[in-house]
């Protein structure tokens, strides 16, 4: 008998057990109704995915910072060798060289350019002109003095056949299903993740302008979207230019938002649709739908698992490049992915 009631104490315990596994995890009870631990994963399933974006921006940080201080010290090593032998070739001094080829070469921002910079950034600067003026002129002769050293060095990698064998770190990216220009054949490949509404997407846009033209048929183009939450027509911007791409227009739609990035209203974005001639009611119901929220969100997802923590940023051969950077930066990369392809 006592066996007998140890056996069924037993088997009570263990379907008790099964049920309980087999029911969902009550982690709270309001007036004996169950909030289970599968409501509240539902509940939390938006910070949850914020989380685990900045995990994996994190760790991939980690190996890009580790990465990008060799290439910058190999870098640096390859810059003043090369400094130092074109100095030795002509019998001077580097700094003596550095003098006439860089700093001797930059013109001192006059008060005119000083005060058009301003005012072409004034929305973006947002601070009075009065203290904002006097740092506008060393800014601009700065970053006139990095562009023409990397022009210089650049040329000095040519003359002197500079060949770098440490691979930098690259991001395997989903090209295919995005809006693309270019052959794909193409031995450069440039992934762009952008915000139509950012000002400094705004700025680069005639950069890439300029490197589509000079590189041509050696270049190939993807842009992906990034709208950022802190503009907020970028969402809508987005959707309507992948409207247009249904209608094979999405260059265009493309070049005429970052022509006029003040206006993207909803009601802009139509006008420009049928300025274009496109089918409007086709636009006008896929804008309307959000249909194309889910691939936005996905282009966000994979920017920021591969690095991406604002706009613009490019991933050069899967090498990212982040913020609008000078036509100089962005070519030489585009020339040493060129060269370690063995391309001319």
């Amino acid at each position: 008998m006592r066996i007998h009631r140890r056996l069924m104490t037993f088997l009570c315990f263990t379907l008790a057990t099964a049920a309980a596994a087999q029911s969902p995890k009550g982690l709270a009870s309001i007036n004996g109704q169950a909030i289970t631990e599968q409501e509240v994963n539902k509940a939390a399933e938006e910070e949850l995915q914020k989380l685990e974006l900045r995990r994996l921006q994190f760790e991939a940080g980690q190996a890009r910072d580790k990465q990008q201080a060799l290439e910058h010290a190999l870098d640096t090593l390859i810059e003043d060798k090369l400094l130092a032998l074109e100095a030795a070739k002509r019998k001077v001094t580097t700094e003596e060289l550095v003098k006439a080829e860089i700093d001797g070469k930059v013109a001192v921002p006059t008060d005119a350019e000083v005060s058009q910079f301003y005012e072409e950034n004034k929305e973006r600067i947002r601070a009075p002109r009065e203290e904002v003026l006097p740092q506008i002129g060393p800014f601009l002769l700065n970053q006139r003095k990095e562009e023409t050293r990397s022009k210089f060095i650049a040329d000095l990698k040519k003359q002197y056949n500079v060949t770098s064998y440490l691979d930098p770190v690259r991001s395997e990216l989903v090209t295919e299903g995005s809006p693309t220009k270019g052959p794909v054949t193409a031995p450069v490949t440039i992934v762009e993740f952008s915000d139509f509404e950012c000002p400094f997407c705004g700025n680069l846009f005639p950069v890439l302008k300029e490197i589509e033209n000079t590189y041509a048929d050696k270049l190939r183009v993807v842009y992906r979207q990034y709208p950022l939450d802190i503009h907020p027509h970028a969402q809508k911007a987005a959707e309507a230019s992948l409207c247009a791409d249904e209608q094979g227009s999405f260059w265009v739609f493309h070049d005429l938002l970052f022509g006029n990035q003040k206006d993207l209203t909803v009601d802009a974005l139509k006008k420009k649709a049928a300025d274009l001639k496109l089918n409007t009611e086709a636009f006008n119901t896929c804008l309307d739908s959000g249909k194309h929220a889910d691939r936005i969100r996905k282009d966000i997802m994979e920017g920021s698992k591969a690095g991406v923590t604002a706009t613009p940023a490019m991933f050069i051969n899967g090498r990212l490049l982040m913020g609008a950077r000078p036509y100089a930066e962005i070519a030489a990369m585009i020339d040493d992915e060129l060269q370690r392809k063995g391309a001319k």
